[in-house]
């Protein structure tokens, strides 16, 4: 490890709060599949899995708190959006993990340190180390203080289609939707390919430069062509109000008591 690359993990561990930290214990989280390919170590795709499901729970846990009137919908809507790539890299290109990572030749000289998908992998393989060299509690000041303030926008998860096919799909189908996903290209520029199935029938195929963004391209497919197919209900007419019952009206007159004289 180089003295200048030391340097930055040690600023940014004292960002997250454990400056006590060797930078070795979390180094791994920044060594990209391009750059292990040419002999820098193992790559971090196992701690951006890792980290994935840590923000994951993270995310659920604090939107929990911060909202305790909101229903499942809005929270997955919520979720969605902080936990996205797009969240993720905006989140590390604050803390300049750009210039953090280890890449290879090519994907250096193509710019992947600014690749969307590479620094959204970079903060979740980041996310997994830190949490495995100190404790939850830790990664969850770090997040809130670092990452939740700034990705949680309330009219932002509404744009999120993986969660609206999922609720459309769920309530009209009653099963969830599957996603496949496949990938082209070199790992400086890496393609993915993704198609969405509800049972065994292909609704939508998005591509992006990331999973995640080709899945969300697939969902909105799949959502405007299931919506074009399955069409809301119409609301049943209310009948007309019926006419007031037919009838005379008789006028009685008041009657006087007469005594008869005897």
């Amino acid at each position: 490890m180089s003295s200048q690359h030391r340097r930055r993990i040690t600023a940014l561990l004292k960002l997250s709060g454990a400056p006590e930290l060797d930078p070795s214990a979390v180094e791994a989280a920044f060594v990209h599949e391009s750059a292990s390919s040419e002999g820098a170590g193992p790559s971090n795709q196992r701690l951006e899995f890792f980290g994935d499901a840590i923000l994951g729970f993270l995310t659920s846990r604090w939107l929990w708190s911060r909202y305790p009137d909101a229903g499942e919908g809005e929270l997955s809507r919520r979720r969605a959006s902080i936990v996205s790539g797009d969240a993720c890299a905006q989140s590390a290109r604050r803390l300049y993990l750009g210039d953090i990572v280890r890449l290879g030749v090519g994907m250096q000289q193509d710019g992947g340190a600014s690749n969307t998908s590479v620094l959204a992998d970079v903060f979740e393989a980041y996310i997994g180390a830190l949490y495995l060299a100190t404790d939850v509690e830790r990664v969850a000041r770090f997040l809130e203080t670092h990452h939740f303030a700034h990705a949680d926008h309330a009219d932002a998860a509404e744009s999120d289609a993986k969660t609206a096919l999922q609720e459309f799909t769920q309530a009209r189908f009653s099963v969830a939707p599957i996603y496949f996903e496949r990938a082209e290209g070199p790992p400086h520029d890496r393609r993915f390919t993704s198609q969405v199935r509800i049972a065994d029938e292909i609704v939508g195929e998005g591509i992006g430069a990331s999973k995640k963004a080709a899945q969300q391209s697939a969902a909105a497919m799949a959502l405007a062509y299931l919506r074009n197919r399955h069409p809301e209900p119409e609301p049943p007419e209310s009948p007309p109000p019926s006419p007031p019952p037919e009838g005379r009206v008789i006028a009685l007159r008041p009657s006087r008591n007469r005594t008869k004289a005897p």
